[in-house]
């Protein structure tokens, strides 16, 4: 238990400083910006309170806001997503359900669990952000389609990431039996 605190805790300084020192400064007129410290909301456990899950999603999302000078919006589409997290979970949940202690990773879950898991909550975070951020509907089509082309880039980033990164612990899915 102390050890999935320690490295949730380096996670979270981790995805802030990266976001804020790198990809806060990536921005390719105006359309792209990467989001990827939702990673951190993404790879808590299954087992962990919805409660605590939006504590730290608004807890992410201040921080992010008040070095970003965003007024919040941050945190509102964080806690969106962390609201969101067990719904879209057991949506995608597998026909058994999840076993307790189940790491989510694309190693233990499958590739196309994960990857299914993650544009969905990507998604959802960024059409709040970018709805939010724009505050109001006479650009509907344009807000829409910059949601849709960040949330790809942010999911391929996250997904890169995710498997530059992290460790492979037990191969369930056929993707990765070589």
């Amino acid at each position: 238990m102390i050890v999935k605190v320690i490295q949730n805790s380096f996670r979270f300084i981790f995805l802030i400083l990266v976001q804020v020192w790198v990809l806060n400064h990536v921005q390719w007129n105006g359309y792209v910006n990467p989001y990827i410290y939702i990673l951190f909301i993404l790879l808590l456990p299954i087992e962990t309170p919805s409660w605590l899950v939006m504590v730290l999603g608004f807890l992410i999302g201040v921080i992010l806001d008040m070095f970003s000078n965003t007024g919040g919006i941050h945190a509102a589409a964080t806690v969106f997503m962390a609201f969101a997290r067990p719904g879209v979970l057991r949506l995608i949940a597998p026909r058994d359900g999840y076993e307790s202690e189940t790491k989510i990773s694309a190693w233990s879950m499958g590739f196309k669990w994960f990857l299914t898991y993650t544009v969905m909550m990507v998604l959802l975070h960024h059409l709040v952000y970018f709805y939010l951020e724009v505050f109001r509907f006479s650009e509907f089509f344009m807000t829409f389609a910059k949601a849709i082309l960040n949330s790809a880039i942010t999911a391929a980033l996250i997904l890169s990431g995710h498997y530059l990164f992290s460790r492979q612990q037990g191969v369930k899915n056929e993707y990765f039996k070589r």
